[in-house]
């Protein structure tokens, strides 16, 4: 079902978010490199991700935007370019037998993007305004911070509030305050160490300047921080692991079942091969790419070296040979194997074609029944409901046409001769004949109409089935080729892995335009979750294959898409697999769906996903009245 996206109770502006967004790949150079928010701001290099700070939160516009730019600056021009990961990690080994490690990893941030400020700053100029604004919002947060553990005798997290100040002060006359009698003996060495961070040239200056204030503060405090200001993960590099060195360690080490050996005496007399024929199974190596895979249950020892060799043909066929012996059994899962192999297969090219949010979604296109005889008298009233707006529009369609078939065609160099032969005086070039007729026109367009199922529709969805059939009648009647299918995720079957998609096209594109057909309409329900930008990808796909010029794509939804994994990333996910869409000139339209007034976030969120191509309709029982207008201007654009 729909949910507006939601970080500490606050609605956030998807806009910004795809705005963020873009920034971030546009400075990584990476397309692929993503954007997510978190209580800290820290650059994944495994999963490519840059995280943002929840910090900017409940501020004033302006410091938002630039906040979060800051952010991005720091992990995009900074971290990913000028950072050593390994001195990152050699620096948190070493704070690990200390007993302020909470302490020396966050000093090490501070430390590090101080260094990364200036990079950003000299690389890119227009970086200063937002690292002004960042510097300015940290001061007065660490300045409360600083009072209210002073105040409760936290000392450590004192100390390091004040050595942040000390760093981001103004001016260099600023002196540290008192905190207890240990650490105000240390911290004239503090001070000058902290200064030195100004000087470094590399993560590894960094990384010994801090190490030695470590060392001394770990003296001096009687426990690690409490609070976490900033984080350095630890988890987030790229860590190799170590290869064999020799094909020994490849071999099997476990007893083998049983030692066989011919019992015939050898003449001497036979050829011997002394070749090495190199074989993967499942008891030695994970499953590869190569088609010679052997399942060996138990190794066996045998002086047998074979009976001959022969050269390899080209009428070999490895992939026949397998799929020729594989067969569904009851005992095996072949339609999972199936399954999991093609969802394997578009991994590879599913995250251009598809979305990388939804590399784990898998499509599952449905049947639909033949309809009952409840469905067929459900169809037929909404039919009767909604026939004087079809047969109002068919007739306004049929005249259009016909006018412009009869419609003489003037101003030819050739044809029948105009009564209106002034111009052969006036113009240069006079144009002084006509044709009676034009040849009959049609409609060239073919139309996709999306339909969201997810549970949130269960108030909904019979005024859609309404609106739907207003759709389907009318383009039937003017034969306009088209088709509905429904859309939802199987939220109980959802895994990290795998996310089944259903896809249930009640009307398809030839059966569509077929006497009597319609009442299939019926069989669309609310369901569980929705993956918008998945579905609008699969349409397009689907959609694309038409040979009509004009391509129309109307997605029926009530809010903002909502999956497994997919909250953050939805409305982004959604905004370019509609953007990709309208570039291969399919053109998308929202139909949002209401129950009452529709508020700020909500129009401005679905605008932001649709552009201004979006028709918001506050009162679902309004739903036909909504639709005819667009109708007749889509089709009437078609002609």
């Amino acid at each position: 079902m729909h949910r507006f996206i939601q970080f500490n109770d606050e609605t956030i502006d998807s806009f910004l978010v795809m705005e963020m967004t873009d920034l971030t790949k546009t400075l990584s150079k990476d397309a692929d490199m993503t954007l997510k928010y978190g209580p800290f701001s820290y650059l994944d290099y495994k999963k490519s991700t840059v995280y943002v700070s929840h910090f900017w939160d409940h501020r004033k516009k302006e410091e938002e935007v630039h906040g979060l730019k800051s952010d991005i600056y720091l992990r995009t021009v900074g971290n990913l370019h000028e950072t050593s990961k390994e001195e990152v990690i050699d620096y948190i080994n070493k704070v690990k037998s200390t007993s302020v490690p909470r302490f020396a990893k966050q000093l090490f941030v501070i430390g590090e993007e101080i260094r990364l400020e200036e990079i950003c700053k000299s690389k890119r100029p227009g970086t200063t305004k937002s690292f002004e604004i960042r510097r300015e919002l940290y001061r007065q947060h660490f300045e409360a911070q600083l009072t209210v553990n002073l105040t409760k005798s936290v000392f450590t997290d004192a100390l390091f509030n004040s050595l942040f100040l000390l760093l981001h002060a103004q001016s260099p006359m600023v002196e540290p305050v008192g905190i207890n009698e240990d650490i105000d003996l240390a911290m004239p060495f503090l001070h000058r160490q902290v200064t030195r961070l100004f000087e470094t040239r590399s993560t590894e200056d960094v990384g010994k300047v801090c190490f030695e204030m470590v060392e001394v503060v770990d003296e001096i405090v009687r426990r690690d921080m409490l609070n976490e200001y900033f984080h350095l993960p630890e988890d987030v590099y790229h860590m190799e692991g170590p290869s064999p060195d020799t094909f020994e360690d490849l071999k099997r080490k476990d007893p083998l079942q049983n030692t066989d050996v011919l019992e015939e005496e050898s003449t001497g007399e036979e050829e011997v091969m002394d070749e090495e024929f190199r074989t993967w199974h499942r008891e030695t190596s994970d499953k590869g790419e190569s088609f010679l895979q052997f399942d060996l249950d138990q190794g066996s020892q045998s002086d047998l070296m074979g009976e001959g060799v022969r050269e390899g043909d080209d009428g070999d066929q490895a992939m026949a040979m397998v799929q020729g012996s594989a067969q569904e059994t009851e005992q095996e899962q072949y339609q999972n194997v199936k399954a999991q192999e093609r969802e394997k297969e578009n991994l590879g090219s599913g995250e251009s074609a598809l979305g990388k949010d939804n590399k784990f979604a898998v499509p599952h296109f449905l049947t639909p029944s033949v309809p009952t005889i409840d469905e067929k008298n459900g169809y037929n009233h909404n039919k009767s409901l909604i026939a004087p707006y079809q047969k109002k529009l068919q007739k306004m369609i049929e005249k259009t046409l016909e006018h412009k078939r009869i419609q003489p065609r003037t101003d030819l160099h050739f044809g029948r001769l105009n009564k209106k032969l002034l111009r052969f005086i006036t113009d240069d070039n006079p144009r002084l004949f006509y044709k009676k007729h034009n040849p009959s026109s049609e409609i060239d367009a073919v139309f996709s109409l999306l339909v969201d199922c997810s549970g949130s529709m269960y108030d909904k969805m019979d005024q859609t089935k309404l609106g739907i059939t207003l759709f389907h009648e009318s383009l039937k009647s003017v034969r306009v080729p088209h088709e509905v299918v429904g859309f939802w995720e199987d939220t109980n079957k959802a895994t990290k892995t795998s996310q089944p998609n259903y896809m249930n096209p009640v009307l398809n594109f030839n059966s569509s335009l077929k006497p009597g057909s319609g009442s299939e309409i019926m069989q669309l329900q609310p369901e569980e979750d929705n993956r918008d930008g998945f579905a609008i990808r699969l349409m397009t796909e689907r959609i694309l294959k038409r040979t009509e010029k004009q391509k129309f794509l109307l997605v029926f939804s009530d809010g903002e898409p909502a999956a497994m994994d997919y909250e953050q990333n939805g409305i982004v996910d959604t905004h370019e697999a509609v953007l990709d869409a309208r570039k291969q000139g399919i053109e998308v339209i929202n139909v949002f769906l209401a129950n009452g007034e529709i508020d700020e976030g909500q129009r401005k969120t679905i605008q932001n996903i649709y552009g201004n191509f979006s028709i918001l309709v506050s009162d679902v029982e309004e739903l036909p009245e909504v639709l005819f207008p667009l109708l007749r201007k889509l089709l009437y654009k078609s002609i």
